[in-house]
């Protein structure tokens, strides 16, 4: 076995935690295969002999291509943002590829990327190394370009925000979770009946346009109505998860990680009184968004 053959073996045996590392600071299974590879590339072009600990040196660089990729997507977001979402909503069964999906239910939950991709860039990398990996932050501080301490304070800050803070009491958090996994399983499963049980008679049941399906309604009343068009979208319930949705308990869609529609309850007693599917990209942005403990 020559020198570089040597070399790409040590590096195959990083390759699976190096994925998994920029998976989860870039949301997204391509671009993560991109920093990979790139980080590969940087190795082949060092004496990696002189290189102490290798798996430290990778992280390091992978971290440190994933931040420049982070910054640059922050800085044409607000360009991109719309299109993105219409090219999402014309085709999202495209969108989603079976066995990436698979990936991301074993690793990571679609919610938690979606929430993720609404901190800075900074507090994702500090975040994803100390509480996804269990990097010190004396090795995260360097990556961002923060002393230690307010590298400590930066993962407290994301760490806080991925949480979020709810609105209502834990009893009435954990009704509103109960009431809306029994509708997200119904909805899954198109059963009709089980839908019906979870919604008020007078149910309102409002979308974005960006959300409605071609001949569809954007507002539905009465229980059968929302119940019917609910069990017709069965495909898109497959993508959802639960998450805090303004500080209440709600749902996003997300192919692959990526936001696509944010549905908002109203309760009472335990049905559901109305939602909203939301999915305009300016809504969307204005949501304070959460994973569920």
């Amino acid at each position: 076995m020559d020198e570089h053959e040597a070399l790409a073996e040590r590096f195959e045996a990083q390759r699976g935690l190096l994925r998994a590392v920029a998976h989860r600071m870039l949301g997204s299974l391509d671009e993560a295969d991109d920093a990979v590879q790139e980080t590969w590339l940087r190795l082949c072009r060092v004496d990696a002999d002189e290189v102490d600990n290798l798996a430290g040196w990778l992280r390091t660089v992978v971290t440190r291509i994933c931040l420049d990729m982070l910054r640059s997507r922050r800085s044409r977001r607000e360009d991109l943002r719309e299109q993105q979402v219409l090219d999402q909503v014309s085709d999202s069964a495209r969108e989603s590829r079976p066995e990436d999906e698979a990936l991301l239910a074993d690793s990571v939950s679609r919610a938690l990327l979606v929430v993720l991709d609404t901190l800075e860039p900074v507090e994702r990398i500090a975040f994803v190394l100390h509480d996804m990996f269990a990097v010190p932050f004396s090795e995260i501080a360097p990556l961002v370009e923060r002393t230690p301490v307010t590298t400590k304070k930066i993962a407290s800050r994301a760490r806080h925000k991925v949480r979020g803070t709810p609105v209502v009491p834990a009893a009435e958090l954990a009704r509103q979770r109960q009431v809306v996994s029994a509708f997200l399983t119904a909805a899954r499963a198109g059963d009709l009946t089980a839908i019906l049980a979870v919604l008020a008679p007078d149910v309102v049941r409002r979308a974005d346009p960006f959300a409605v399906p071609p001949g569809g309604l954007a507002e539905a009343r009465g229980a059968r109505a929302v119940a019917e068009g609910t069990a017709a979208l069965a495909h898109r319930s497959q993508l959802a998860e639960l998450a805090l949705v303004d500080g209440t308990v709600g749902v996003v869609v997300a192919p692959r990680g990526r936001l696509l529609f944010a549905l908002s309850f109203t309760f009472e007693d335990d049905r559901i009184t109305s939602y909203d599917v939301i999915a305009d990209p300016a809504r969307l942005r204005r949501l304070s968004l959460a994973v569920l403990d």
